[in-house]
């Protein structure tokens, strides 16, 4: 009894299947190695302090304007630094989704 699976899968769609998925892959990956050399930057406090990552996800630098350093309040500055960051990373992951292709049914 016959299920009609005939020849394998045929070998033709097979090949193309797999070309499409090489070519996808190329794809991924000059997207991500654009995409880590850029630099995005985030902000808090106004843009009183900034944090400036690559997208491959390292921090670069930190720019903390004077007005906002306050001996008496160590803790606000510190909170300011780590929202920028995560501002920064934020802005690096929505690049990521809009940018790099996404295999079908991930």
């Amino acid at each position: 009894m016959g299920y009609g699976f005939g020849g394998g899968f045929g070998g033709g769609n097979m090949q193309q299947l797999m070309r499409q998925a090489q070519k996808l892959q190329q794809q991924m990956q000059e997207a991500r190695a654009a995409l880590d050399a850029e630099e995005f930057v985030g902000s808090s406090g106004g843009g009183m302090v900034e944090a400036k990552m690559l997208g491959n996800k390292t921090l670069k630098a930190v720019s903390i304007k004077k007005e906002v350093v306050d001996p008496d309040d160590v803790e606000m500055l510190e909170d300011l630094i780590v929202s920028a960051f995560n501002d920064a990373m934020t802005k690096i992951e929505i690049a990521e989704k809009e940018r790099i292709p996404q295999i079908p049914g991930m």
